[in-house]
């Protein structure tokens, strides 16, 4: 998800596309959460690790 993020916030900083870059911050955010929680071994939705 933090790749995925990256991936689009470049692109949509490249091509002058806002919504874009919007989607890309966003997954970088939700991504570094959840990879935060998972690695202090909270578990997430059921699960104990997030990859």
């Amino acid at each position: 998800m933090i790749i995925l993020g990256l991936i689009l916030f470049l692109i949509g900083l490249f091509l002058h596309v806002g919504i874009i870059e919007t989607i890309g911050i966003v997954l970088l955010i939700v991504g570094a959460v959840l990879w935060i929680l998972g690695s202090l071994g909270r578990p997430i939705a059921g699960r104990r690790h997030y990859w």
